[in-house]
């Protein structure tokens, strides 16, 4: 009997914990917070492009799709751009292409591979 009662409590926690980490949940408690004001980074994808590795970025624009798993294409008025995400960095964010967006995060540039945007942060605007 104790056998079938802590099974049931482990699959009942292993399911609960599931649901809580995917994707997207609109309803996901606010981010730790941060500061919020000028930044000295990088403002365009344009001029991220052409930016030195681990400059920080500002850029508001739309997500237009995904690429690969936690890659996406970001589009502003000077160009686009592939960024990453990672699942714990949505804080429950739900994202569409027709949705502006900020995000904040830093170059990310690789030998032999176009320059990318490691995402700290994303707002919807």
């Amino acid at each position: 009997m104790k056998k079938i009662i802590y099974t049931s409590l482990f699959a009942l926690s292993i399911a609960v914990s599931c649901g809580a980490s995917a994707g997207f949940e609109p309803n996901a408690p606010a981010s730790q917070g941060g500061f919020k004001g000028p930044t000295d980074g990088i403002t365009t994808v344009a001029a991220a492009l052409n930016a030195k590795d681990d400059t920080l970025v500002q850029l508001t624009g739309h997500i237009e799709k995904e690429t690969a798993k936690e890659k996406y294409q970001f589009r502003d008025s000077t160009g686009a751009i592939i960024i990453e995400i990672d699942n714990d960095d949505w804080n429950g964010l739900t994202v569409t292409p027709a949705d502006t967006v900020t995000i904040y995060g830093e170059v990310d540039k690789e030998i032999m591979h176009s320059p990318e945007i490691d995402v700290d942060r994303i707002e919807k605007k």
